[in-house]
């Protein structure tokens, strides 16, 4: 997913971890990729829209993760509020904006009055709780200790999506999560004569991880609507609430010159990203979204460790816990799943293609567009291939 923070001691610590914080706000969103329920007579055609969203999580990290020295040399020295607000308009204005010229004209969101709950709650936790946890803890933490506990995130989206969302927990991903966590702990851990206050870093990013992991978790209620819509309007409420708090807090915005560059980073490390997100989410679920979007905090931290002047060779710990959030996320991303599974009648509605597992009849209307949108109807079915717990694989184990 900055260093210069709001107190005047922190002058070079904060500002990188800013542009990290966002990067992880900007994070999360929710999930599937719509395989369904049609007779596989290949079960390779189901690979490669797999493959497709395991590209898209790791293009969003790529993205998120790069971002960090990005906003270094661009946005001088703008406060890390302000600049969260900054990079969220600059991601929901220009993915609006884009979504306007692609409709061509204003389109409604296609979420149901039952769906609306989901999507405010999520941008409540991920888009308000998890920003302002984020920013208390980068002034009690290192550049590179925070992008590495930023891998709670995909441990915290796990263990919700297994518990309350009843996605499948394969060893390999237990064993992961046990790993970052392990890793999580070694960083966290005082050493030395450390101040009272060392915790307190620690905690309050802990403490967003798990904002963005409920807000992974909620998103994923609303994941077959529009992703453009989706992650505009994430970055439209977040980035008017930060800059709004920024303002109140006395701050005040930088010029056109700082402005400008920052918003299109927003737009393209974060919004983009987040839509890249999202569409990994639609065709891997919440909990391997986060896994292979974990890689990107190793991104930043690698920036603070090679661009920021930080040094971590007198911590035997902090390479301890890289190596073993390395080995859970290596964990995590190879993982395969497959197995003899049922699937139910189902019927709804996304964008989809007329792959192996999308093959319904259509009104004399449809010219044969795709990918296109409409209400259809999957036959109950039984079958074995390598799959995600997208929704349509939402069975039992």
């Amino acid at each position: 997913m900055s260093r210069r923070l709001l107190a005047s001691q922190l002058q070079e610590v904060n500002f990188d971890c800013a542009a990290k914080f966002i990067h992880v706000v900007v994070c999360r969103l929710r999930y599937h990729r719509l395989l369904a329920a049609t007779r596989i007579s290949n079960p390779s055609c189901v690979r490669a829209p797999m493959n497709t969203s395991v590209v898209y999580a790791l293009l969003a990290a790529v993205l998120f993760g790069a971002s960090t020295p990005v906003a270094k040399l661009l946005v001088g020295d703008v406060p890390p509020i302000l600049l969260a607000g900054l990079l969220y308009l600059g991601s929901g204005v220009g993915l609006s904006t884009a979504r306007l010229i692609r409709d061509r004209r204003w389109q409604p969101s296609g979420l149901a009055p039952a769906e609306w709950p989901w999507l405010l709650g999520a941008m409540f936790f991920g888009g308000v709780l998890g920003p302002v946890a984020l920013l208390y803890g980068l002034v009690h933490s290192s550049g590179a200790t925070a992008s590495l506990l930023l891998n709670l995130e995909a441990v915290l989206t796990a263990l919700l999506a297994w518990v309350a969302f009843k996605e499948n927990a394969d060893r390999r991903i237990v064993l992961g999560m046990l790993a970052i966590v392990a890793g999580g702990v070694l960083l966290s851990w005082p050493v030395g004569e450390a101040r009272q206050d060392s915790w307190l870093g620690p905690l309050a990013i802990s403490a967003a991880c798990l904002c963005w992991a409920i807000d992974n978790n909620l998103t994923r209620h609303v994941s077959a609507s529009d992703a453009l819509f989706i992650a505009g309007s994430k970055g439209l409420v977040a980035g008017a609430v930060n800059t709004v708090l920024a303002l109140a807090l006395g701050m005040t915005l930088p010029g056109v010159a700082t402005l400008i560059p920052a918003m299109t980073l927003g737009l393209l490390g974060y919004g983009v990203s987040l839509v890249l997100f999202v569409l990994a989410l639609r065709g891997l679920g919440a909990a391997r979204s986060g896994a292979y979007f974990s890689t990107a905090p190793f991104i930043g931290a690698a920036v603070a460790l090679l661009f920021l002047g930080e040094s971590a060779s007198t911590s035997p710990s902090f390479w301890a816990a890289a190596a073993l959030m390395g080995l859970g996320v290596w964990l995590h991303l190879t993982e395969q799943h497959g197995h003899q599974h049922r699937h139910d009648e189902l019927q709804h509605a996304h964008s989809h293609r007329h792959d192996a597992h999308h093959q319904h009849p259509h009104d004399a209307g449809w010219a044969g567009e795709e990918p296109h949108s409409h209400p259809h109807r999957h036959l109950p079915i039984t079958h074995s291939h390598r799959h995600f717990p997208d929704i349509h694989h939402r069975h039992e184990h």
